[in-house]
């Protein structure tokens, strides 16, 4: 049994494509609960007799879990080995859908919620670094970008595929299916994950936070908060803000949806294999800028639907074409600290969807959906300017005594040495 098991290992180290591969499909399967409900508000809203506001809060609760309680999990397991814990919080997220799929009420179907989004919130970070430890370091921006879009892929996804399946089968019916792709991502991690990945992570909250005493690493911190608040507010009030071009027709939103999370998808990866070559703080800027431009230009292209398609696609290419290079610029910041880094900024990611649902809604009381982009795009230009910022303060050395890294450490891609195959 134990040289089966050794066996297994050997043969899951030799492939550390076909392990972050499917790390990457445990992302999605685990990132697809939170979107798939944000699709089937009004079922909700007419099955479990509440409004579509207060069903919509749903997304806001899952958010708000995970942003908590990622670092506080991440830390309860930090000496554990890393394919447990993602089974385990596989296991936790499958539980909480299940619960969700069966919930009598609104509220048991808030607490399932909370059970979903902790498993979520331990189960992606540790997903990001375990395949950065996986592969050899000249490849690590592409193997957290391919785990990464799996995120994105179940952000922009999941809602069409909600539509979809909540129109034909009910939401119920929707959840188990998501339920479904985490017993197959369980299996694949079982099969395909080394039994013992060489990733530390120091065992104290107190540990965890220490990160936050540099200023290099707070301020790429928020960074990602401003750039995913602008990001995520277009999304979450998409089927407002294109109302003009869709006529309300689901089938045409959908097909937004899907547009966004096919050009996203290419878009993250594409970003991580650029990091790599030219450094993540270059990728940032530039698709903040691309971004900050196409929430200007949204509203001329909100009344006709070839427009919106158009404005989508740009849209979606930048908006997602910054989650791998953050990631990467934190782990080429500090790499002894990547799993504390990877979920800090998991959990401050989460805080940016939160924050876009509170500020997108105020923003349609104040300005009215047509122009709720134009409070993303300076939002998004915030976040160009505190990355620019944190640049400026990287290359002046570390921020205190016995900081580690520093220079050019955010920007310059590592040196290529001989390694496994690229994933």
């Amino acid at each position: 049994m134990l040289g089966d098991r050794s066996a297994a290992d050997s043969a899951a180290h030799a492939r550390p494509r076909w392990s972050v591969l499917i790390l990457a499909f445990g992302t999605f399967a685990i990132g697809t609960c939170e979107f798939v409900l944000a699709g089937l508000l009004p079922q909700l809203s007419a099955s479990l007799d509440v409004t579509v506001p207060t069903a919509g809060q749903v997304v806001t609760v899952f958010a708000l879990t995970c942003a908590v309680l990622a670092p506080v999990l991440a830390t309860a397991t930090a000496g554990l080995p890393r394919r447990r814990v993602l089974l385990a919080a596989a296991a936790v997220y499958l539980a909480g859908n299940v619960g969700t799929a069966l919930a009598p009420d609104f509220t048991v179907l808030l607490l399932a919620q909370m059970v979903a989004a902790a498993g979520a919130g331990l189960f992606i970070p540790t997903a990001s670094v375990t395949a950065s430890a996986l592969v050899a370091p000249e490849w690590r921006g592409r193997a957290i970008a391919l785990v990464t879009t799996g995120l994105t892929a179940a952000t922009a996804l999941g809602a069409p595929i909600g539509t979809v399946l909540g129109g034909m089968l009910g939401w119920r019916s929707a959840v188990l299916f998501v339920a479904a792709l985490a017993l197959l991502a369980m299996a694949g991690l079982a099969v395909l994950v080394p039994k013992n990945v060489n990733a530390p992570a120091p065992e104290t909250l107190r540990a965890r936070l220490t990160p936050l005493a540099d200023r290099r690493v707070v301020m790429i911190l928020v960074t990602t908060l401003l750039a995913f608040t602008a990001v995520y507010i277009p999304y979450t009030y998409i089927s407002a803000v294109f109302a003009p071009a869709t006529g309300g027709d689901s089938v045409r939103l959908a097909v937004l949806m899907s547009l966004v999370g096919i050009v996203g998808t290419l878009a993250n990866y594409a970003a991580g294999s650029l990091a790599d070559r030219v450094g993540s703080r270059r990728v940032v800027a530039g698709a903040l800028v691309w971004l900050a431009a196409t929430l200007l230009l949204i509203p001329l292209a909100t009344t006709l639907y070839p427009a919106a398609v158009l404005m989508v696609v740009l849209y979606g290419f930048a908006a997602f074409a910054i989650t791998a290079p953050q990631q990467h610029r934190l782990i080429t910041l500090k790499p002894e600290s990547a799993s504390v880094l990877i979920s800090l900024n998991a959990a401050i990611l989460y805080l940016g969807i939160t924050m876009s649902g509170v500020l997108g809604g105020a923003g349609i009381v104040l300005v009215g959906a047509g122009k709720l982009t134009l409070i993303a795009a300076g939002i998004a230009l915030a976040a160009l300017l505190m990355s620019e910022l944190a640049h400026a303060v990287s290359r002046r050395g570390p921020a205190r005594a016995g900081d580690e890294g520093g220079g050019e450490a955010l920007e310059q891609p590592e040196a290529p040495a001989p390694g496994p195959r690229p994933v």
